[in-house]
C-alpha cells in the first residue's frame, strides 16, 4: 500500500514538472517585469491533468498562458496584468 502511494506520488510530480517546466521558469522572470495574473478557466471542464490541453483553452479565453493547479487540478489561466 505504501509502494502503491509513492509510485502514485511520484507520477503526479512528473506530470506536473513534464512540459511546464521551461514555462513555468519563463513566468517567473516576467513576474519581475510585469505582474502576472491567475484566473481559473471558465471553458474548461472537469479535471486538470494536462497543461497542453489547458493552455489551449485558455488561448481561446484571449490569455496568453494556462497550466494545471497542483492541488486543486484546475485550469488556471495567466496573463500580463
Amino acid at each position: 500500500l505504501v509502494s502503491t502511494a509513492f509510485v502514485l506520488v511520484l507520477l503526479l510530480a512528473t506530470i506536473e514538472m513534464g512540459p511546464m517546466g521551461v514555462e513555468a521558469r519563463t513566468e517567473s522572470s516576467k513576474a519581475v517585469e510585469g505582474k502576472i495574473c491567475e484566473v481559473p478557466s471558465t471553458l474548461f471542464k472537469g479535471l486538470c491533468f494536462s497543461s497542453n490541453n489547458c493552455k489551449h483553452t485558455c488561448r481561446k479565453e484571449q490569455f496568453t498562458r494556462g497550466h494545471c493547479s497542483v492541488l486543486t487540478r484546475a485550469c488556471v489561466c495567466t496573463k500580463k496584468c
